[in-house]
């Protein structure tokens, strides 16, 4: 299976997103992973409350923030958008989401960034479905 890494510096908030919607929403078509190069002691609390009211994913269940290092090899990167050098990870292919970070802002701010992420995450599943269809 396809492992897809979801990048971005402090792996607090987006990745994390990323990284629980992908399990939850395309685990059948590829393995979620996030990192950053720097990490905080703990993921952003809004996004661990949002997500539980959401989806019922309790993402400090089975996710922490890890730095590039604490990840396997992967396939594909996923980088959210980092307004900043986004970190580097060696790769076959690579995209950009350009996801503004919610840190902060106000729960219907940080519900649109949700959204985008379960948009894209739904995205990728369909083009990750029909490369392995082609590769049969």
């Amino acid at each position: 299976m396809i492992k897809v890494a979801f990048i971005c510096v402090h792996n607090s908030c987006r990745s994390q997103i990323a990284e629980a919607l992908g399990r939850y929403l395309a685990g059948d078509v590829f393995e979620s992973y996030s990192a950053g190069t720097e990490t905080k002691q703990q993921i952003n609390q809004d996004a661990v409350r949002l997500m539980k009211q959401f989806y019922g994913i309790d993402m400090e269940a089975v996710q922490y923030s890890k730095r590039l290092c604490d990840i396997p090899p992967v396939d594909m990167v996923v980088t959210m958008g980092c307004n900043v050098e986004c970190p580097y990870l060696p790769c076959k292919k690579r995209e950009d989401w350009g996801l503004d970070d919610p840190t902060g802002k106000s729960d219907d701010e940080f519900a649109e960034v949700i959204w985008k992420i379960e948009n894209n995450i739904l995205s990728l599943k369909e083009r990750l479905s029909h490369y392995f269809l082609d590769k049969d």
